[in-house]
């Protein structure tokens, strides 16, 4: 077959495929062929409508909040500059063209986005009134003990009232009158923890020198030693409904007692520091622990293992508090956001108590959701546990003859009545808070 009987390249081209024909095409021609534009415009469109679509409009929340983009702009601009399209106006009207689909109202958009949902949620925590509560006022300060006091108890009746000090001794005090009733001697180190039983007429203490105590209030001796922690004991707590008494302290471990027999029924391990406070709560989790390894940890009683860890902290938790009613706790540590609220029984965070940035030695809560901080230097902070929100700041005076330096609150507790607040600290007194009178 001759050269001159062969068909020509440009119209075999135009018979190929439409793909083809836009790689090899184009080259043949001064300019593209307006379909091949108009298909690549297309592909852009549909590409951008597909990535983009749900967010083409801002949820509610930010539109109510956001003025006009530009006095001066036309609206349809406007929409094409919110779109975020790189396309031009004519692409926006080819997208509208193909887009069978109506697109989402902001009200539907609005409540199917994790982020409005957010929104809302953050804007109705922020609107929540916080219970009024009556200011708090110093009502009496008990001086006795010769060292730092670090650890007070209230017992069930509301009659009075005991202490630990670095002096190495126990004091009872009438909560009436802060008169002295009592001094219990025996343990050789500071006393770190006190706890007095609602069903027995029994007081425990742990200290430093490694003991755990239970004395009988009848006759005001050490009944039981609890041996078995290799390091200072620095807090217990008794368990509300079973005979079980818990300790933590300075060898990492939570200990297990039966309050009867002396048995040590489980070593709770797992913190990697020292535990500085336990409390025991009558469901699940019964235990929660707060080590300066920076960490809380649920406790399955009954198992002897951990349930969960908390890992929120930067510091090292030093207090705990569980509130007297409701299914709740806080803790406390160093730095900023350093007391957290956590739901059980799963350890859900709730939010931070923001605001008392100092180091928090001490947390009490009352019935009344009166939450109490207390910390290092010092400070002292009154808050609604609701809300999160601080309702009163107060500052730790040292008493005459004590050091500039030694207004840190080391132990807090309310009394029965929720009332008045007993708080022990460096100067070596006893102060008693309460409300004042309307």
């Amino acid at each position: 077959m001759s050269t001159s009987t062969l068909p020509s390249l440009e119209s075999l081209l135009r018979l190929s495929a439409k793909r083809t024909h836009a790689i090899f095409g184009t080259g043949l021609d001064d300019e593209a062929p307006p379909e091949v534009e108009q298909s690549a415009r297309l592909r852009l469109a549909v590409k951008i409508h597909d990535e983009y679509r749900h967010c083409k409009e801002l949820p509610s929340a930010l539109l109510s909040q956001q003025g006009p983009v530009g006095p001066s702009r036309p609206k349809e601009t406007r929409k094409m500059i919110t779109d975020g399209s790189a396309a031009d106006i004519n692409t926006s009207r080819m997208i509208a063209t193909i887009d069978k689909t109506p697109a989402p109202q902001p009200s539907t958009f609005t409540s199917s986005t994790k982020l409005s949902q957010a929104l809302q949620l953050h804007k109705t925590t922020r609107t929540i009134k916080p219970t009024y509560h009556p200011p708090w006022k110093l009502m009496r300060v008990i001086s006795g003990h010769l060292g730092w006091v670090r650890s007070a108890a209230v017992e069930p009746g509301n009659k009075w009232f005991a202490t630990g000090a670095g002096d190495r001794v126990i004091k009872i005090w009438d909560l009436a009158s802060g008169e002295l009733k009592l001094s219990l001697t025996g343990h050789i180190s500071t006393v770190r923890g006190l706890a007095v039983s609602p069903r027995h007429p029994y007081l425990f203490s742990c200290g430093e020198d490694k003991m755990v105590k239970c004395w009988d209030l009848e006759a005001n001796k050490v009944i039981r030693h609890y041996h078995g922690h290799l390091s200072g004991v620095y807090a217990l707590s008794l368990h509300p409904t079973l005979d079980v008494l818990v300790t933590a302290g300075r060898d990492a471990s939570a200990r297990v007692w039966d309050m009867r027999t002396k048995a040590q029924i489980h070593v709770l391990s797992g913190h990697t520091a020292t535990v500085a406070d336990v409390k025991c709560q009558e469901s699940d989790p019964q235990i929660i622990t707060g080590s300066m390894d920076t960490t809380i940890r649920l406790w399955d009683l009954a198992a002897g293992k951990t349930i969960v860890t908390l890992t929120h902290h930067k510091k090292s938790v030093r207090a705990l508090a569980i509130h007297p009613t409701e299914y709740s706790f806080a803790s406390g540590s160093a730095g900023g956001n350093n007391i957290k609220k956590w739901k059980c029984p799963e350890g859900t965070f709730v939010f931070n108590f923001g605001g008392h940035n100092a180091i928090i030695n001490t947390l009490s809560v009352n019935a009344e959701g009166v939450f109490f901080s207390g910390a290092d230097n010092g400070s002292l902070t009154f808050w609604d546990y609701n809300t999160g929100t601080p309702f009163q700041n107060l500052e730790d005076i040292p008493q005459p003859g004590s050091l500039e330096a030694e207004s840190g609150i080391f132990c807090s507790t309310f009394d029965q009545t929720g009332t008045r607040l007993i708080t022990g600290g460096a100067d070596k007194t006893i102060k008693v808070y309460a409300e004042q009178a309307q």
